[in-house]
Formats: structure tokens, sequence, C-alpha cells
């Protein structure tokens, strides 16, 4: 395993380094699923993940590229242009005969023309393009490039989901929070899961600042109270389609 920066946010540690230590999105990675099928086969394809903030999209396409062998470059659609699209392929081309896969986050805030940009490189197999998008792609990104990628739709997470993944993080001592010694009783745990709705990002950030805070105060375990501060004040958030909401903690 290579070395952990501790300084980096406990969702970035804890982030799975194979398949089966993902947790949740059955529906798509379990036994006999295609896209499970495609990985253990290494017949990897353009794909768009579509789902909410914190359902594991980021973290399925780094896992993607490790488990082939193929190198990960990544693009933020908020942040790139058309130049960045063609430096990402020159850079792959140049790469080859190695496989690039290409994850481009937020892939609907390109434009037509960016989006045409990837279409003759998926084709030719120059990349192999992974987009995420909290959207639904059949609005949001044009038919040329959706017809050449298959979706999957991740889900946000179940409570039980949020709470193995805290579990998995208070019990690793090289990445996540075993090495501070301080409990998080069941119900606490349970709290932190419900409050992030889905998101697994938002419960590993509520779980490290209620840790750190029963730290600051020279406790052992998270007791009740630290919890009722960092989940007051919820406040619900829609996308600008109204079809997707999450909880967005006014602590973080």
């Amino acid at each position: 395993m290579s070395r952990v920066n501790m300084g980096a946010p406990l969702a970035d540690r804890m982030r799975p380094q194979q398949l089966d230590q993902f947790v949740g999105q059955a529906q798509i990675l379990g036994p006999g699923k295609p896209l499970r099928q495609a990985i253990e086969s290494d017949q990897l394809h353009s794909m768009l993940f579509w789902g909410p903030p914190g359902t594991g999209k980021t973290t399925l396409a780094r896992m993607l590229a490790q488990h082939s062998g193929a190198h990960f470059a990544s693009l933020s659609a908020v942040l790139s242009g058309v130049a960045d699209i063609r430096k990402a392929i020159k850079e792959a081309e140049l790469r080859q005969p190695q496989r690039t896969l290409l994850f481009v986050d937020e892939v609907h805030r390109f434009n037509k023309s960016q989006q045409d940009a990837f279409l003759p490189h998926v084709e030719n197999g120059t990349i192999i393009l992974i987009g995420a998008t909290t959207e639904n792609p059949s609005f949001e990104l044009n038919n040329a490039l959706l017809s050449r990628c298959r979706v999957y739709v991740l889900k946000r997470l179940k409570t039980d989901d949020l709470v193995r993944i805290q579990d998995l993080a208070l019990d690793d001592r090289e990445r996540g929070l075993a090495t501070f010694a301080v409990g998080v009783p069941a119900l606490q745990r349970e709290r932190i899961a419900q409050a992030a709705d889905g998101d697994a990002r938002c419960a590993l950030t509520l779980l490290e600042i209620a840790v750190d805070l029963a730290r600051g105060e020279g406790h052992t375990e998270v007791v009740k109270a630290i919890v009722d501060e960092l989940i007051k004040g919820g406040v619900r958030r829609f996308d600008n389609k109204g079809d997707i909401f999450y909880d967005q903690i006014s602590a973080l």
C-alpha cells in the first residue's frame, strides 16, 4: 500500500483500494452484473456514472483504472475547456499502448462542442471515457456521446452502508481513526449515517469532525451532545431540476 497522507480528509484516505472493499451499489457491482463482469474480464468500455454526490463515482473510476492497469487521468468540466481535452487526448496517444481511463467529473457541464471533442477518441480507443454526473444524462448530454457510453445508475447509499463505512474508518489504523482510540457508540454512528442522507463523503466528514471534537474535549467516546451539535441545522438542497436532493450539513 502506498504511503497515506494523514493530512488529507478522512473521506479521501478511506477510498477503497480494491473492488471487494467497495460498499454499496450492488445493483451494478453484484455478482453477474454487467459492470462487474466487464471489470473481471478486463473488457472496460466508455461509461457514464449517474448518481447523487458521495455515492462513489470518482472512487469507482479510480478502481477501474487500477484494476485494469490503465493510466488514470481526470478533468473537471467546471474548470476545463477544449484545450484541456485536447491536451489529455494527446497525452493518451503518447502513452499508448497503455490504455488511458479519462475521468470527467460533472461531464454535463461541458457544452456540445466540448462533448463532441471526445467522440473520435472514444471510437478509436485512444481513451476509455468515464463521465460522472448528478444530472439525467438523457437531458444533459449529446445523443452522439450517449450512444457511445453505457449509463450506470449509482443510488444513494443506505443507512446500513454508511454505518459500515464508518466502522471501516474507525477500525483502520493506517488510513482511518483507530489510532485515536475514540469510540463512537452504535446509536451515534447511525445518527451520523442518517444525517449524511446517502452521501459517504458527508458521513466520513461528520465522523472525522465528531472524533476531533471528542478528542479536543478530552472524551474517549463521541457523546450525544457532539453529534447533536454537528447535525443541527442541516440544509436541504435541490439540484436545478428539483429531482435530486441531499442534506448539506451546515457544520461542513
